[in-house]
């Protein structure tokens, strides 16, 4: 509703402030003018609005103060300093200083009076932008229906007249930042109240729940951590070799710290909601970031439960063995993909909407590597310039070439390898590590037999010292 709320906000102010707006942007940006008086009309016609607003919005809208806690519209324009320009004789005297001059506009006066401020005779030779910026207020009554307190906005909207370009077309962008802010005075009959109540009840109890796992899981790894250094110098003082990497890592279970990562992220999330509920933070998207993030852990680490069963550890198993392989793998791909990236964005980017900038260049070329929209990219290339698109079928050629039939195939087959490899292990046994033979050859004795974990028996087999009595791992 947060997010709806203010996209639907920001299309109405298009349509109330824009004059002539399509109904969709055009590019990058709202819409365009062509002449001197399409331009001083779209500029006349928002300040128009703007005094008019309370009487033609559908909205729960008001007037707010901007920076200078003034309530009104602040235009500022961007020239050049001083020059002349004649294109017909090829003659040009301009200084490339650039003048800032703004005027505020209240509601003091009408907006016909406005129009004879010497201000609003532009030079459009000379003219680089005119920036109109307001402030508005907003309350979403909708949250009532879900039996949520109501929200207070602020809009910081700006609409700006670009013409840096000078080429006769002014692109004119509208740019509206909405901000979350604690209602002053809110006084709300029925049961909101009371179900909020109940929300920050359970929100409450998460939070002692995952506090609870959180000391658990913690006091479980630094258990281990201990248990590990004691078997370290007991291996290495019986055997006079150091225990391989490998070995070490065993004694730290990769599910425990899955947890207390996912039990950190809920309780701040937990927390942040608690907030917003009561109308003291207005963080959205953290706590949804934290939330989404802490939900997905823990469905990853049901993972674990299935791990006890052969025919699905399969999964767990394969993505151990392959993955150093892998991400040796994705640093060598990645060096020839970064170049395919920086040579598009160079070569094609003004010629094909894909490859404007860095960001759209690497998710177009990862489109492609995909198998998606293999057409399109080859069908948008502008053919004004015949080199130039005699070099993009060859650089698309090549990449696709080079990224599926190769790189890919490739990066497919270390993971069929490293299945393969477990398949094997699985039927005629896995390889023994030291750890895993210090073990067995504690589990062999008689004596220990009885014992209900092999990994127990271990630690009896440890030289204890008196410190170390109270030392439990708990697996």
């Amino acid at each position: 509703m947060v997010v709806a709320f203010k996209e639907e906000n920001s299309v109405a102010f298009k349509h109330l402030f824009l004059k002539g707006y399509p109904g969709t942007d055009e590019d990058d940006y709202s819409c365009s003018v062509y002449t001197q008086e399409d331009a001083y009309e779209s500029i006349f016609f928002a300040i128009s609005q703007y005094h008019h607003l309370k009487n033609i919005s559908l909205g729960t809208l008001g007037y707010g103060e901007n920076e200078d806690n003034r309530i009104g519209l602040k235009v500022c324009k961007q020239h050049y300093k001083k020059g002349t320009m004649f294109p017909s004789n090829e003659t040009l005297n301009i200084d490339s200083d650039i003048e800032i001059d703004c005027v505020h506009l209240d509601l003091s006066k009408s907006p016909e009076e406005w129009k004879n401020l010497s201000f609003f005779r532009l030079e459009f030779y000379r003219l680089l932008q005119v920036e109109i910026s307001f402030h508005l207020k907003g309350i979403d009554l909708q949250t009532i229906h879900s039996r949520e307190l109501p929200d207070c906005y602020v809009f910081q909207n700006t609409i700006t007249l670009d013409n840096k370009a000078h080429s006769g077309k002014i692109k004119i962008y509208f740019d509206s930042d909405a901000k979350i802010e604690e209602c002053k005075d809110l006084n709300i009959s029925g049961p909101i109240q009371k179900n909020t109540q109940y929300v920050l009840v359970f929100d409450a109890l998460v939070i002692v729940i995952c506090l609870a796992s959180l000391i658990l899981c913690t006091r479980s790894i630094v258990l281990a951590l201990r248990l590990r250094k004691r078997f370290l110098n007991f291996f290495l003082e019986k055997y006079n070799r150091r225990v391989c990497n490998a070995d070490q890592w065993e004694f730290i279970n990769g599910w425990y710290v899955l947890v207390i990562i996912s039990d950190l992220m809920t309780i701040i999330g937990s927390i942040l909601k608690m907030e917003i509920k009561a109308k003291n933070l207005t963080n959205y998207d953290l706590c949804s970031i934290l939330l989404g993030t802490s939900t997905l852990l823990v469905w990853v680490g049901v993972i674990r439960y299935l791990g006890y069963f052969q025919a699905y550890n399969v999964l767990i198993l394969t993505m151990q063995a392959s993955l150093p392989k892998v991400l040796r793998f994705c640093a060598c791909a990645g060096m020839i993909y970064l170049g395919y990236t920086f040579c598009g964005w160079i070569v094609l980017g003004p010629y094909h909407d894909k490859f404007e900038d860095l960001n759209t260049v690497a998710e177009c070329l990862f489109s492609l590597v995909n198998g998606d929209d293999m057409f399109a990219t080859f069908a948008q290339i502008q053919q004004k310039s015949a080199l130039v698109w005699l070099f993009s079928r060859l650089y698309l050629y090549s990449f696709i070439s080079l990224f599926i039939y190769m790189i890919l195939s490739l990066f497919i087959a270390l993971i069929t390898d490293s299945y393969d490899t477990i398949k094997k292990y699985q039927q005629n046994g896995f390889p023994e590590t030291d750890l895993q033979e210090f073990l067995k050859e504690c589990g062999s004795k008689e004596k220990y037999q009885k014992e209900p974990s092999a990994f127990l028996s271990c630690i009896c087999c440890l030289r204890r010292k008196g410190s170390d009595d109270p030392l439990i791992l708990v697996n």
